[in-house]
């Protein structure tokens, strides 16, 4: 893949930077930890700047998370609700369980959508609950193109200060993804058992 990642870069240039991107939203497995240094190597051997470069990466950033967003906003909650209210004893998952997360996202999960685009993983996945309880477009907008950016310019601007030793970034952002994961997973873990517990307990 990253070979593959390389040759658009090289071809395209800011067009294939904004697709890689935008793809990359869409479907995680396109790591943007690969784009985005490469990217600002190739501002010190070609005609690419870095400010261009973060311009069209952010661009197609945003553009892939108002894809997913889109997909959370036809998957709304109230769907979700019929879908639980048919399937959900297999999963033991009751409609107020779905609404107790829709509304701790409405209270306190827009920050999520900020800190969460600097996140591998979750940075694409957070566009679709923000669909689903329907945080306003402008508001999704303001807080993911301010966090995309970030991540941009972060990795654009080391990838350009370490010329041909670009892929040094990818072994550290191999870690950071990798202690990421750990997180996660123990998160889940730990809210898997809570529920259940809870579950038993009633």
């Amino acid at each position: 893949m990253q070979q593959w990642i390389e040759q658009v870069v090289e071809q395209f240039g800011y067009v294939g930077i904004f697709l890689l991107m935008c793809l990359e939203n869409v479907f995680p497995p396109i790591p943007s930890e690969l784009i985005l240094p490469f990217g600002g190597f190739m501002t010190t051997t070609t005609s690419l700047t870095v400010g261009g470069v973060i311009v069209a990466a952010t661009a197609g950033s945003v553009s892939g998370a108002l894809i997913l967003y889109g997909i959370g906003l036809l998957v709304d909650v109230e769907k979700m609700m019929k879908l639980i209210d048919r399937w959900g004893h297999l999963l033991k998952i009751k409609q107020e369980d779905v609404q107790k997360a829709d509304n701790w996202f409405d209270q306190k999960g827009y920050w999520t959508v900020f800190f969460c685009r600097m996140v591998p993983l979750i940075r694409s996945l957070i566009s679709i609950p923000a669909g689903m309880s329907n945080m306003k477009l402008w508001l999704f907008l303001l807080l993911t193109t301010s966090g995309t950016l970030i991540w941009n310019t972060l990795l654009v601007y080391a990838g350009a200060k370490l010329g041909q030793s670009w892929d040094i970034i990818l072994y550290y952002m191999g870690i950071y993804s990798d202690v990421i994961y750990v997180f996660i997973g123990l998160v889940a873990i730990y809210g898997l058992y809570w529920y259940m517990k809870k579950r038993k307990a009633a």
